[in-house]
């Protein structure tokens, strides 16, 4: 595309994982296409490569169905604001990332106008609420899929769909560390577990508790440990150190240092999430929870369609739909062989998720194993460019408007797609 022509972008992403993917794939647009104006919602990540947020949609994180109501009324102005905007302004296209119960609205709301609609990281509906593949087919004109076995699951549904890699590579690959607290820290006496409660409020509160009590256990076989948590915001830190008072247990916090001390560590002890393929990058021995209430973790059994809930387990895995979906347990046949041990859970796992890491700090053959096997799936698929790829692909697509963009989710008369 000539870089004179102009093109105008509705973008949407409201958690912090996909403000950082949308600010790299605004910087590749404008790479191939200097004059782009990229609009919407996002984070400061996105406003700081260039984005002009009609509103911080990464304040408005939220978690399950009691949270959302809360927020609905908030959720239901910037719908309506967006509808506004496409009407009297009307975008090229929309970029949709991640965060789909809003990013649906969203969708709809571009369709009425009839404009093209993105999808760049895709939720994951191929692990639970596979129905919503309808809602993909009609609202979505193209998929830009983050793993490798994504595409195929898409486009045997007939949504018309392309792996570009996950973006997250990307992140990664061009994080800068700040070396000065590397040197500070690297040299201090005995191992280091850091640990990962998650960058939304909720996966801090409702997780922080169990990783405090098995870091006590992990102390009482290994008493020369250290503890480091990484935290995402200044009020995530301000609450964990209350919780770390409580417990007892030395545990230093720090804010935006995770990458440092992923680099540092050990081993980790984290939550699920887009984190685990940081980790898998970084090469780190980890044990993932995922603490829920009773009601939420009865509800996910009627929903989820797969074994495992970290992307690095998925990866990794020789069967994606196995007859067995139960929630991985470290006394399951084949455990063993499972990268990153998982807890989805609404019970203390504590014990469990502490001798995992009194494993790795104590048996040094079995922590290089584990490296070992790490670093030979991150050689296979923790490969940069997706942002470059998913750019190239949106600039090529829009590049003729005289081409109608394909209808993938109008389903021809007599055939029918699996669900």
């Amino acid at each position: 595309m000539s870089s004179q022509k102009s093109l105008k972008i509705f973008f949407s992403a409201g958690e912090p994982s996909g403000d950082l993917h949308g600010a790299n794939l605004i910087r590749q647009l404008q790479h191939r296409c200097g004059n782009i104006e990229a609009v919407g919602y996002g984070g400061p990540k996105m406003a700081q490569a260039g984005c002009r947020l009609h509103a911080d949609l990464t304040a408005l994180a939220v978690m399950w169905v009691g949270r959302v109501l809360l927020n609905l009324h908030k959720f239901w102005n910037l719908a309506s604001r967006a509808d506004r905007y496409f009407r009297h302004h009307r975008p090229d296209a929309v970029v949709l990332i991640d965060y789909p119960g809003f990013n649906w609205w969203i969708a709809r709301r571009a369709k009425v106008h009839g404009i093209p609609v993105f999808y760049y990281a895709p939720p994951q509906i191929w692990s639970w609420a596979q129905w919503r593949v309808k809602k993909m087919r009609r609202l979505v004109d193209h998929i830009l899929c983050s793993l490798p076995f994504e595409a195929d699951w898409f486009l045997a549904h007939g949504c018309n769909a392309t792996f570009v890699g996950h973006p997250f590579f990307d992140q990664v690959r061009r994080e800068r560390y700040d070396e000065e607290f590397l040197r500070e820290h690297s040299g201090r006496p005995g191992p280091l577990v850091t640990i990962l409660p998650g960058s939304r409020m909720q996966e801090v509160a409702h997780n922080t508790k169990w990783f405090l009590k098995a870091a006590a256990l992990v102390r009482e076989k290994a008493p020369d440990v250290r503890f480091a948590m990484a935290t995402f915001k200044p009020h995530h830190a301000e609450m964990v150190r209350r919780e770390i008072e409580s417990a007892g247990v030395p545990v230093e916090v720090y804010v935006g240092k995770t990458p440092e001390l992923m680099r540092l560590a050990d081993c980790c002890m984290s939550v699920s999430g887009s984190v685990s393929l940081e980790l898998l990058y970084h090469t780190k021995p980890t044990v993932i929870l995922y603490w829920v209430s009773r009601f939420a973790y009865f509800v996910q059994r009627f929903f989820r369609k797969v074994k495992y809930i970290t992307l690095v387990n998925l990866l990794s895995t020789d069967e994606l739909y196995p007859a067995d979906i139960t929630p991985y347990d470290s006394s399951q046949e084949g455990a063993e062989k499972v990268l990153f041990p998982e807890y989805l859970t609404c019970e203390d796992k504590s014990q469990q998720i502490a001798a995992h890491v009194i494993e790795w700090l104590n048996d040094g053959s079995k922590r290089k194993l584990r490296i070992a096997e790490l670093e030979r799936l991150k050689a296979k698929v923790a490969h940069g460019g997706a942002s470059s790829r998913a750019a190239e692909y949106i600039v090529n697509i829009l590049a003729d408007r005289s081409v109608p963009i394909p209808r993938p989710h109008f389903v021809p008369v007599g055939e029918t797609t699996p669900i």
